[in-house]
């Protein structure tokens, strides 16, 4: 860890800001809405990752229990102006991005998608056998315009709340209750454009495992890796944006998520994260692929593929 204090200023990094906005006609956008929630929206079908909108403050979470916040979740759907999806997709299932994964697919009408701690949670919240589905690694689904394939991945080091969801669910509960789970690398294909997208929600990769799949798009979690060395980011950079081919990369998973989506965002302190190094990093490795790197604009329709 780089112990220093404050954190690092976003304002350096405005020329990252840069992904186009989506026009009226663009086939598929992609709506950014913290941490690793991102709404892929062709104007029909939708489907969305995590839909992590409470974001409980930092006191609540060390010393408190959490449960999901209804008027965050309702305030930020709501905004989205989507009176329906057709699946919710967390990542893995720790509480940042699982804690309001099935009040959200109850809100929506979606189908709650996952590994057994996921359809754990959804389990307690009360959602319907039929809006809980328990995904086989590496096999395609369907839902609307989209073909989404999870592939088993690692959460990026260190997994402060390891294992998996054996029980269900029921907050209000300590954050522990929210264990990993299974962490997916998470491949979207829109099937009427033929757009491809990987998100990496976590900063974590299993070597290989990417190895014949490929995205013109990745969102890669950027999380913790400013606690990793220079040769992690390098092999990470290698087993997701490299095995996939992406010629665009958007980081995610960078913000300060104890503070809630009305306000303005900032990057995690340097005591939890280092944005510096890793974006120092990761724009050597770019520049060196010819790869573009950004960063998202909250509740933006962005088109990252124009």
């Amino acid at each position: 860890m780089r112990l220093k204090p404050g954190r690092p200023d976003l304002a350096r990094y405005g020329d990252m800001f840069t992904v186009s906005t989506a026009a009226s006609d663009s086939a598929l956008a992609v709506t950014w809405l913290g941490v690793s929630t991102l709404l892929f929206d062709d104007g029909d079908s939708a489907v969305l990752t995590d839909g992590f909108f409470s974001r409980p403050s930092l006191a609540r979470v060390g010393l408190g229990r959490i449960a999901p916040s209804t008027p965050r979740v309702d305030g930020c759907l709501a905004r989205l102006s989507r009176q329906r999806l057709d699946a919710v997709l967390p990542v893995h299932s720790h509480y940042d991005h699982v804690l309001d994964s099935a009040l959200v697919a109850e809100r929506m009408s979606a189908v709650l998608v996952g590994g057994e701690s996921t359809a754990n949670v959804g389990r307690g919240h009360g959602l319907p056998d039929a809006q809980i589905l328990v995904s086989t690694p590496g096999e395609p689904m369907t839902f609307g315009a989209f073909e989404v394939t999870l592939i088993e991945s690692h959460h990026c080091p260190p997994d402060r709340y390891p294992g998996t969801i054996s029980a269900l669910v029921r907050p209000p509960v300590k954050v522990g209750a929210y264990r990993c789970g299974e962490a997916w690398s998470t491949l979207i294909t829109h099937i009427p454009s033929g757009r491809r997208c990987l998100v990496q929600g976590s900063a974590g990769f299993v070597a290989g495992a990417l190895a014949g799949h490929r995205a013109e798009v990745a969102y890669l979690g950027l999380g913790q890796l400013g606690l990793q060395s220079a040769d992690y980011l390098r092999q990470y950079w290698t087993e997701t944006v490299r095995a996939v081919g992406a010629r665009t990369v958007i980081g995610i998973h960078w913000d300060d998520f104890f503070r809630p989506l009305s306000a303005p965002l900032r990057a995690l302190p340097y005591a939890a994260d280092d944005l510096d190094f890793t974006l120092r990093v990761l724009r050597d490795l770019a520049a060196h692929d010819g790869v573009a790197l950004h960063l998202p604009t909250v509740w933006r329709r962005e088109d990252p593929w124009s």
